[in-house]
C-alpha cells in the first residue's frame, strides 16, 4: 500500500520535510552494520516518570506583600523565569510591582521554548528503579536490576504468546461445534433459530464493541442498563462507625445487579425512561464592600460588577504562589481583565476620573486578598454546631439533584453542580492558565431527559438552551466551556450501574486482547524491517505503545491547547538516541506534565528511530511523519474491534499483575506484610509496564513524620524499661545493660523536642475536648462550663511537663499506673514491638510508593477482580485495598468474584 498520498500524512510539519517512502535492502543492511548489536535486554526503563522541576524561591514576598502563608503546592514546582532578569532589589518588592512581570505581560517569546533544552532548564530527573521498589532486598550478584526485570518481562510475554494460541484454538473448536450443531438442528428448529439469528444480527448492527471504543474519553457511549427486578440491598462493608446511619443508607440505596441480568439485544439503547432535576448553579456574585478596592498605581479604582468579580478571582488566590507568580498566568489574566474593564465602562478613580489600566505591575490586590482571607478565617473559626447546621442546610438544598430515576431505578448522579466562574489553572505548563472561566448560564445548557418526564424549571428569568431525549446518550446535562471549547457533561456517579458496566467492558476488552497479542507482536516485529516507510513507522509506534505504555498522541492546536505529546505526535527534539540502544524520551505528556523515559529498546527499533530522525529533519519535525493516530487505530482495529493504544496499557498491567499474583504463596505472614506484598506486586507492574509518577512535594515531610512516630514509640519503650527498674531493681541482672539504654536514633535534643510535643499535644486535646463539651451543653440547653474548668483540666499537661523535667534531671523514670508490675510493663513492651514493626513496614511501603501512583494503577489499569482474588487468597479484608468509594465503584467485581481465589485475568 502506498503512503505517498497527502491524505495519509500528518497535517502539521514544521518545514514540510518528509521521510523517504521506501527503504532499500542495501540501506537496511548498511544500518545493521553501522550500529553494533547489544545483548542488553530491552523493554525496561532505566529512568521513567514525570520530571521534578527546580524549586521556586518561595521565601520572597507574595503579590500583595501581605500573605499569611504559601500554598504547599508551590513547593517543588516549575520555575517561571524568562532568564532576562538579573538578581536585583526587585526581590524585596511585591510581586505585583516587579519589573519582570511587565516583561512577562508584554512578551510571548518564551512560550515556545523546546523541551530539548532540558539541561538548560534543569529539573530533577526520575530516579532509577531499585530492588526495594519491588519488595526485594539488594542482591549480592552483579546482574543489574533492569536485566532481571527485562528477563521477567520477556518470560511473561512468552507465556502470553502461548496462552493466545491456546485461546484461539479453543475458540476455533467451539465455533466449529456450534456451526455443526446449528446445521443439524436447522430443519427442526427454524423459528427458534430465526429468533436467535435476529438477536445476533441486531447486536452486530449496533456493534456495541466497535461503537464505544475510541481513544477519546468523551463519556457518550456507556454500556446500557437492563431493566430488571434483580435488586439487592447494598452492603456497607466499611467498619461499623454509625450503625443508624448505615441502616438508613441501606434502606435508601439499592444496587442493581446488572452483571446477573440478561444482556440487551440492542446495545446502543441506554435507557427507556429517565427523570432528573437538572443542575445546581453557583451562587450569584456578592459585590465587595465599598471600602475594599483594587489599587492601581496607588489609586483605589471603582470597577463594574463584572470586572470587579474578575479582579476578585486573582486577589483571592494571592497565597497560591504557583499560579500568581507564573508569568503566563499573569499575562492571560491581565488580558481578560483589561478587556472586561474596557467592555463595561472602564475604571474610575475616587473623584470619578477615568483610570487607564495599562500595566499589570501597578496593580495591588492586597485589600481584596485581606477581605477574602478574613472571610475564610471567619468560616474556619465557626463552631462545630454552626458547621453542622450549614452542612445540613446545604444537603437539604442538594437532595433533589443527587439522584435520578434511570429506567425506574434510583441512580446516583456524579457532578450535578455547574462549575463556578474563576481563573483557569490547568495542569503542567498549560498556555491558557490564568484565563477567565466565565459563568455558565442556563441558556448554555442542554438537558437530556425522558420524553414523558417533567422538565426541571430553570432559574427564574432564564430558560434552558435545549431539551433533548437521546436515549443513546448517558449524560444528563452538558454545556461548552469558554477556555478550550470543551464540552462538560453531568454523568452518573462512579458507583452507578452505567459506570460499572463501562468499567467492566473496558477490562473485558483488555482480556479480549489476550487472544490477539501474539499475532500483533509477531506482525510489528516483522514490520520493523518493512520496505515501506509507512509500515515501518507504524510497527515502531505499536512497539513503543506496547512496550513503553506510550499514549497514541493527537495533533494539538498550539494556540488553543497545551502542546501535549503522544507516540504519533513525537517531534525531532523529543527523542535523544544514546548508542548502542538507549532512547531518551523527553516531552510534555498528558495534562502538560513533562515526561522523561530513558529506556533500552530492541536494536532494530533504535536503528529505525535513528532513520526517522535523519537529515534534513530538524527541530519541530515529526518523527512519525507518515503515520497518524487515525491510521494507527484503524490498523489496530483490524485485529480486534475497538482496540486502541490505551487497551494495551490496561492489558499489560492486568496480565502482568495476574501472573505475579499467581506465583505468590500464602505463607504465615502478618496482615501488614500481606498488604505490602500486594503493593510490591503493584509497584513491580508499574516498573514492568513503565508507569511512573513524580515524587510528591510532601513525601519527605510525610516520611519524616513517620520516622518521628517510630522514634516516639522507641522513647516510650525506653521509659517503660526504666519503670521496670523502678519497680524491681533486680531486673538489671536479668537483662543486658544495652537493653535499658536509649536507642541510638534518640539523642537528647530530639527527646526534649518530643517531650515538648507531647505536652502541647495533651494541651490541644484538652482544649478541643473542653470546646466540644461546651458545644454539647449549649445544644442541650445547659450553661457552658467556665474558663476555670479548662484551667483545672490543663493542670494535667502542666504535671506532665514537670514530670519530664524531673526525669531529665534525675535520669530516672517513676512507675506509672495503678498496681504497676514487671509483667504489665513487659506486656506493654511487647505490644509496642508489634506497633513499631508495623509502622516500619508502612514506612517502607510508603517509600516504595513515592514514584508509583498505586491508586491510579489500581483504579484504571489493573482489573479490580485481581485485587478481590488476592484478598480472598490471602484472607485480607477488601477494605485494606479499596476505600468505601472504590468498593461501591467496583461492586460488580467484588460480587461477581465472590469467594473465588483462582480467577485469572
Amino acid at each position: 500500500m502506498s503512503s505517498d498520498s497527502d491524505d495519509d500524512m500528518p497535517l502539521a510539519r514544521a518545514n514540510g520535510k518528509l521521510s523517504q517512502a521506501h527503504i532499500s535492502k542495501s540501506e537496511d543492511k548498511a544500518m545493521d552494520k553501522a550500529g553494533p548489536s547489544t545483548s542488553t535486554p530491552a523493554g525496561i526503563s532505566i529512568r521513567n516518570g514525570p520530571v521534578l522541576e527546580d524549586k521556586m524561591d518561595v521565601d520572597g514576598p507574595a503579590a500583595n506583600g501581605n500573605t499569611k502563608r504559601k500554598s504547599r503546592a508551590s513547593i517543588s514546582k516549575p520555575v517561571y523565569k524568562d532568564g532576562t532578569e538579573d538578581d536585583s532589589d526587585e526581590d524585596a518588592v511585591p510581586l505585583a510591582k516587579r519589573q519582570k512581570i511587565k516583561k512577562a505581560v508584554e512578551s510571548d517569546s518564551h512560550d515556545d521554548t523546546p523541551l530539548a533544552a532540558a539541561k538548560k532548564r534543569g529539573g530533577k530527573l526520575p530516579p532509577k528503579a531499585t530492588a526495594a521498589d519491588i519488595g526485594e532486598s539488594d542482591s549480592s550478584d552483579d546482574e543489574p536490576l533492569t536485566n532481571k526485570l527485562a528477563k521477567k518481562k520477556a518470560a511473561i510475554e512468552k507465556k502470553a504468546e502461548k496462552e493466545a494460541k491456546e485461546i484461539r484454538a479453543k475458540q476455533t473448536k467451539a465455533k466449529a461445534k456450534k456451526v455443526k450443531k446449528e446445521d443439524s438442528d436447522s430443519e427442526d428448529a427454524k423459528p427458534k433459530t430465526k429468533r436467535k439469528s435476529n438477536g445476533t444480527g441486531s447486536a452486530k448492527k449496533s456493534n456495541g464493541v466497535k461503537k464505544v471504543e475510541s481513544d477519546s474519553d468523551v463519556p457518550l457511549m456507556k454500556k446500557p442498563v437492563k431493566k430488571t427486578n434483580g435488586k439487592v440491598k447494598s452492603e456497607d462493608v466499611s467498619p461499623k462507625k454509625d450503625k443508624a446511619k448505615k441502616e438508613d443508607s441501606e434502606e435508601a440505596e439499592e444496587v442493581y445487579r446488572w452483571w446477573d441480568a440478561p444482556k440487551k439485544e440492542d446495545d446502543s439503547i441506554k435507557w427507556e425512561t429517565l427523570e432528573h432535576n437538572g443542575v445546581i448553579f453557583p451562587p450569584p456574585y456578592e459585590p465587595l464592600p465599598k471600602n475594599v478596592k483594587l489599587i492601581y498605581d496607588g489609586v483605589p479604582v471603582t470597577l463594574s460588577i463584572e470586572a470587579e468579580e474578575i479582579a476578585g478571582f486573582f486577589g483571592a488566590m494571592l497565597n497560591s504562589a504557583l499560579n500568581v507568580e507564573n508569568p503566563t498566568f499573569q499575562r492571560n489574566f491581565f488580558e481578560d481583565f483589561t478587556e472586561e474593564v474596557k467592555k463595561t465602562g472602564g475604571a474610575k478613580g475616587p473623584d470619578g476620573q477615568k483610570v487607564d489600566i495599562k500595566h499589570f505591575s501597578k496593580l495591588d490586590f492586597s485589600k481584596i486578598f485581606n477581605y477574602y482571607d478574613g472571610k475564610s478565617q471567619a468560616r474556619k473559626a465557626r463552631s462545630t454546631a454552626e458547621k453542622k447546621a450549614e452542612k445540613a442546610e446545604k444537603d437539604l438544598a442538594e437532595a433533589a439533584y443527587t439522584h435520578c430515576l434511570w429506567d425506574g431505578r434510583k441512580e446516583q448522579v456524579g457532578n450535578f453542580r455547574v462549575e463556578p466562574p474563576g481563573l483557569f489553572r490547568g495542569r503542567g505548563a498549560h498556555p491558557k492558565t490564568g484565563k477567565v472561566k466565565r459563568r455558565v448560564l442556563p441558556n448554555q445548557i442542554t438537558l437530556n431527559i425522558g420524553k414523558e418526564a417533567t422538565v426541571p424549571a430553570p432559574p427564574e428569568g432564564h430558560k434552558w438552551g435545549k431539551i433533548q431525549h437521546d436515549n443513546k446518550a448517558t449524560w444528563l446535562a452538558m454545556w461548552q466551556e469558554n477556555i478550550n471549547g470543551a464540552y462538560k457533561y453531568v454523568m452518573l456517579a462512579a458507583k452507578s450501574s452505567v459506570k460499572g458496566q463501562s468499567d467492566y467492558k473496558k477490562f473485558e476488552k483488555a482480556r479480549g486482547l489476550k487472544a490477539h497479542i501474539d499475532q500483533i507482536r509477531k506482525d510489528y516485529t516483522r514490520d520493523l524491517r518493512a520496505e515501506l516507510m509507512a509500515d515501518r513507522q507504524r510497527a515502531t509506534a505499536v512497539y513503543l505503545i506496547d512496550k513503553l505504555a506510550l499514549r497514541a498522541g493527537n495533533e494539538k492546536d498550539g494556540e488553543n491547547e497545551a502542546e501535549t505529546v503522544g507516540c504519533c505526535s513525537l517531534k525531532y527534539e523529543h527523542i535523544t538516541l544514546k548508542p548502542p540502544n538507549t532512547v531518551i524520551f523527553d516531552f510534555l505528556g498528558k495534562d502538560s506534565i513533562r515526561y522523561y523515559d530513558e529506556v533500552v529498546v530492541d536494536d532494530k527499533v533504535f536503528k529505525n528511530l535513528k532513520m526517522f530522525k535523519r537529515a534534513p529533519k530538524k527541530e519541530g519535525d515529526d518523527i512519525f511523519d507518515r503515520l497518524t493516530t487515525t491510521q494507527l487505530n484503524k490498523h489496530l482495529n483490524s485485529y480486534m474491534p475497538g482496540l486502541s493504544a490505551k487497551v494495551f496499557r490496561t492489558y499489560n498491567a492486568s496480565y502482568t499483575m495476574s501472573n505475579l499474583l499467581t506465583g505468590l504463596k500464602d505463607t504465615n505472614i502478618t496482615m501488614q506484610e500481606k498488604v505490602k506484598l500486594y503493593n510490591d506486586c503493584n509497584r513491580e507492574v508499574a516498573i514492568l509496564c513503565n508507569h511512573k509518577r513524580t515524587v510528591g512535594a510532601g513525601h519527605e515531610a510525610q516520611m519524616e513524620k513517620m520516622t518521628d512516630r517510630i522514634k516516639g514509640l522507641q522513647y516510650q519503650q525506653w521509659r517503660l524499661k526504666q519503670m521496670i527498674l523502678d519497680v524491681d531493681i533486680k531486673q538489671k541482672r536479668k537483662h543486658a545493660a544495652e537493653w535499658f539504654q536509649l536507642d541510638s536514633d534518640l539523642d537528647q535534643e530530639w527527646i526534649l523536642e518530643h517531650q515538648a510535643f507531647l505536652v502541647q499535644e495533651m494541651r490541644t486535646k484538652i482544649e478541643k475536648k473542653f470546646q466540644k463539651d461546651n458545644e454539647k451543653l449549649v445544644a442541650e440547653g445547659s450553661k457552658e462550663m467556665k474558663a476555670k474548668e479548662l484551667t483545672e483540666r490543663l493542670e494535667a499537661a502542666d504535671d506532665l511537663e514537670k514530670k519530664f523535667k524531673k526525669e531529665n534531671k534525675t535520669k530516672k523514670v517513676e512507675a506509672e499506673g495503678k498496681g504497676p508490675t514487671v509483667e504489665k510493663f513487659m506486656s506493654a513492651l511487647e505490644k509496642l514491638d508489634g506497633r513499631i514493626a508495623t509502622m516500619r513496614l508502612q514506612a517502607e511501603d510508603r517509600e516504595g510508593n513515592k514514584e508509583v501512583a498505586l491508586g491510579t494503577s489500581k483504579i484504571n489499569y489493573i482489573d479490580p477482580r485481581l485485587t478481590v482474588v488476592f484478598a480472598n487468597k490471602f484472607d485480607v479484608p477488601i477494605e485494606k485495598f479499596f476505600s468505601k468509594t472504590l468498593r461501591e465503584k467496583f461492586t460488580w467485581a467484588i460480587e461477581s468474584i465472590g469467594d473465588d481465589d483462582a480467577w485469572e485475568f
